[in-house]
């Protein structure tokens, strides 16, 4: 059973989204405030947080920095209020794995729920997959990324979109595409795509203002260039 912590300040989004959630076969933990958040989490980590931004005392930016200070992967889904576009692309910059706008359906959050833990847990599988190109590895099974050697710290989101570049190399993709594919929206902001494909760039890039890896397409989207000295961008198997 996954373990979900709902931090909420609004008692009846709290108790509606708890009980939704309870309903569809997870184990849901619901806390008031962001002190309380970082207490329910270092007593009984949860497998996903659903974390409203605007919370009294201790607000939804720091506990994400706590919380991912504790476990840099947690699965992470913004709360945020409608409009407040500034706050998502802050949220996404956090490291965000996904974000809903209030007010929101219960069945929506749910699906966005799903759709996060499909890409965050789960067996590895038998056969290691990895991907190389150049200096740069991914490995799929592990869910790790490593750079001439070193480790390269990554959200599930930020590896889920480059391992699709590096696995579709020469292949221009629009945010839409992008959007579709890594996050399996057929609908969403398409700036939550620019924000992560500029915080991929900050880590597997020398110059990231001057990217030789993930290139700009202007006026179509993205595409990644494979190294020319031994990347192939195909997955292998080990």
């Amino acid at each position: 059973m996954v373990r979900i912590l709902v931090v909420e300040d609004d008692a009846t989004v709290r108790e509606a989204v708890a009980a939704y959630l309870a309903r569809a076969g997870h184990d849901v933990e619901a806390v008031g405030d962001g002190e309380a958040a970082i207490e329910a989490y270092t007593r009984t980590p949860a497998d996903l947080v659903l974390l409203d931004l605007m919370l009294p005392g201790l607000g939804g930016f720091e506990v994400t920095r706590r919380l991912r200070s504790m476990r840099r992967d947690l699965p992470l889904i913004m709360v945020t209020a409608r409009g407040q576009e500034h706050e998502r692309v802050q949220g996404l910059q956090h490291g965000a794995d996904d974000y809903v706008t209030k007010p929101f359906s219960l069945r929506e959050l749910e699906l966005r729920v799903r759709s996060v833990l499909r890409r965050t847990s789960g067996p590895a599988p038998e056969v290691t997959d990895v991907l190389r190109d150049g200096d740069l590895v991914v490995d799929l099974g592990a869910r790790t990324v490593t750079r001439a050697g070193e480790p390269v710290p990554m959200t599930a989101r930020e590896l889920d979109l480059l391992a699709w570049l590096v696995q579709h190399p020469g292949v221009v993709w629009s945010r839409d595409e992008l959007m579709r594919e890594v996050w399996g929206w057929d609908v969403g902001d398409a700036s939550t795509v620019t924000v992560h494909v500029r915080r991929v760039r900050e880590k597997v890039e020398d110059d990231p203002g001057d990217p030789t890896r993930l290139a700009t397409v202007f006026g179509r989207g993205y595409r990644w260039d494979a190294s020319p000295a031994d990347a192939t961008g195909h997955v292998d198997g080990r």
